[in-house]
């Protein structure tokens, strides 16, 4: 039988999101893996994410705070931008 896999403690530890980020995911401190659900439900909501490029996620206000003033990023950048956000 395999073994089920854990999820990594790292990814489950409770992180505080910073003012931008805290505007998009709420302000309670959350672990990643849920900062990333928030995310993509916001996404979704807003329909940010590029019609033609799915892997281009377009700012809007409130993200650009997030992703340092740029109008669009990829979902790969989109990650590394918002990790800088949580403490």
């Amino acid at each position: 039988m395999a073994k089920k896999r854990k999820p990594s403690a790292a990814f489950m530890k409770p992180m505080t999101p910073s003012a931008a980020l805290a505007e998009v995911v709420g302000a309670k401190a959350i672990p990643r893996t849920e900062v990333t659900k928030k995310l993509w439900a916001y996404i979704k909501k807003n329909g940010l994410q590029d019609k033609k490029n799915k892997r281009m996620i377009n700012a809007d206000a409130n993200l650009k705070a997030v992703f340092g003033g740029k109008a669009s990023v990829n979902m790969f950048e989109m990650t590394k931008l918002v990790s800088k956000h949580l403490k």
